[in-house]
């Protein structure tokens, strides 16, 4: 049977989606402008990714260029040996685009970019698989809000509510005239939520979720820079090892 010869609804606002070639076209491209245009790259790595905390970086460095994708890509971008570097000794570069890394192209002093990362060092709550950095432990007697955080007359008590919740969480709790106690056998001191060192669970992290704990520091690690006008080379930090990749814009 013919196809119909009818007129077809085209939606104008349909686009074609861009093509993972060509992704990689345009962060070369970009990387390779950006080279020319500023004084400074610095390769840096992340600990800890949250997109909240890089947003606030990338609005911190308004003036500059921040490149966070496919190291592979970047690397070429950069060059791998004298031959097909970009510009002079950027090839010293490479090995450090390993891992959760991206580039910061600045034109400000290197100085300045290494005093406001050593300073910009948020903290937020913990995600399943991650290392706790300190141990937290819920005292004995009634339960509070931040679970001994802060002094106990500057605390309040949890509301009954979340008893049922603390319970399925494994906390020895129970009612006691509307008030949650903590419920343990003789000689325990509180009930231990985390260990300092030890990978924590989702279990753990919804417990330090709930009483305030944030343990986990959003970092942003300087590995090393280079300088267009000199094209010296600065390590800031040892060589890691392999990393997972991230793919960006």
């Amino acid at each position: 049977m013919p196809r119909s010869k009818r007129a077809r609804i085209v939606h104008e606002s349909k686009t074609a989606k861009k093509s993972h070639k060509e992704q990689t076209r345009r962060l070369y491209a970009n990387i390779r402008e950006a080279i020319e245009k500023y004084d400074h790259l610095f390769v840096f790595a992340v600990d800890n990714m949250r997109n909240t905390y890089l947003k606030d970086v990338r609005t911190e460095f308004a003036d500059s260029r921040l490149f966070f994708g496919k190291t592979k890509v970047m690397a070429v971008a950069l060059g791998h040996n004298p031959e097909n570097e970009a510009a002079p000794n950027l090839h010293v570069l490479s090995p450090y685009l390993t891992g959760a890394v991206g580039l910061l192209f600045t034109s400000r002093t290197p100085d300045s970019v290494t005093d406001y990362f050593e300073s910009f060092r948020p903290l937020d709550f913990a995600r399943a698989g991650t290392v706790s950095t300190r141990a937290f432990t819920i005292p004995n007697g009634l339960v509070c809000s931040r679970g001994g955080e802060i002094p106990a007359a500057e605390d309040e008590p949890v509301s009954h509510t979340l008893e049922p919740e603390l319970r399925k969480l494994g906390v020895p709790t129970r009612l006691v005239k509307g008030k949650v106690m903590l419920e343990l056998t003789e000689g325990q001191e509180g009930y231990p939520v985390c260990r300092e060192g030890e990978v924590l669970d989702s279990r753990q992290t919804t417990l330090l979720k709930m009483f305030g704990v944030a343990t986990a520091e959003f970092h942003v690690a300087l590995k090393a820079y280079w300088t267009r006008e000199s094209g010296e080379v600065k390590i800031l930090e040892k060589k890691e090892q392999s990393g997972m990749e991230v793919d960006g814009q």
